[in-house]
């Protein structure tokens, strides 16, 4: 039988080495082996230069095979943020268009000197800048003047409280006339959860646009495909469908409390369609 040993006195091998010396070793050992493996260097996922998607789940077949034939530009000022958002709408928008009918503006701040193009379209009669509010006509509504046709719209991307700081933290979107949407069709990006039911994503709200200005409802449809097949690849791979934040406060659903001002208590406190936010947030991405 083996002799107690005395107490605090560790456990030897038969080399007089004791047995933790022996594990620290061997650890120390493995985890050499480890850091001398080679490494494969992490590269991003091959993308498909047309939608900006990764190749594997392209959204090509679902674009237009030809550039629509559109008069009206569009100007897009994004918000930084945007740029970093997976699922982001606007380069779906733009492989829809030629080239030259939509541009990306980047950025929170714009001025003459900087942003001279966008500021000589600010100044523009042929230019409408679309955000809603009091002061905003209905678009639908607006008798647009041929003799200034073709027309340019300018558009804010990025989330509502982006959207705000941006249109009143630059002078030069005073200039344009202020246009809103009326519509009252239900957002199809199903997959983002938004403030009602009526608020559109960028690409919806520009495709709805567009429409009504070139009085070709044929564009609205063509655009929204990709949107459509995105919603639906998502869908497929484990996203869920996302109520409105109207419709989940309304039932009951939503997690946070709401501020007493906020509370929607019944219809008439609700805000007229016309006035609703018509841009979207987006949430991380499900792949």
């Amino acid at each position: 039988m083996e002799p107690e040993r005395a107490g605090g006195e560790a456990a030897a091998d038969p080399d007089g080495r004791e047995a933790g010396a022996v594990c620290a070793e061997e650890e120390q050992n493995v985890l050499q082996e480890l850091s001398e493996l080679p490494v494969e260097a992490a590269g991003k996922r091959p993308t498909c230069s047309r939608c900006s998607r990764p190749q594997k789940v392209c959204l090509c077949p679902f674009l237009p095979v030809n550039p629509l034939n559109v008069s009206t530009c569009l100007y897009i000022v994004q918000h930084p943020a945007e740029g970093n958002r997976v699922l982001r709408t606007v380069p779906l928008l733009a492989a829809c268009l030629p080239a030259e009918k939509c541009k990306v503006f980047i950025g929170r701040r714009f001025n003459e000197d900087r942003h001279p193009e966008l500021a000589a379209v600010c100044r523009s009669l042929s230019t409408l800048v679309l955000y809603p509010g009091p002061e905003a006509n209905n678009l639908e509504e607006l008798e647009l003047d041929p003799s200034l046709s073709p027309y340019n719209i300018i558009i804010i991307d990025g989330t509502w409280s982006q959207a705000k700081g941006m249109f009143y933290g630059n002078s030069l979107f005073r200039f344009p006339k202020q246009v809103q949407l009326k519509t009252s069709l239900s957002s199809q990006y199903i997959i983002r959860t938004q403030p009602t039911n009526t608020c559109l994503s960028t690409l919806e709200c520009a495709a709805f646009a567009l429409s009504v200005v070139e009085k070709n409802h044929c564009i609205h449809e063509v655009i929204l495909r990709p949107l459509q097949a995105l919603c639906s690849f998502q869908l497929q791979h484990g996203a869920q469908i996302h109520h409105s934040k109207e419709h989940l406060i309304k039932n009951g659903l939503y997690a946070k409390s709401m501020p007493k001002n906020k509370q929607i208590s019944s219809p008439g406190d609700r805000m007229s369609n016309s006035s609703k936010i018509h841009f979207q947030w987006e949430p991380p991405n499900v792949l």
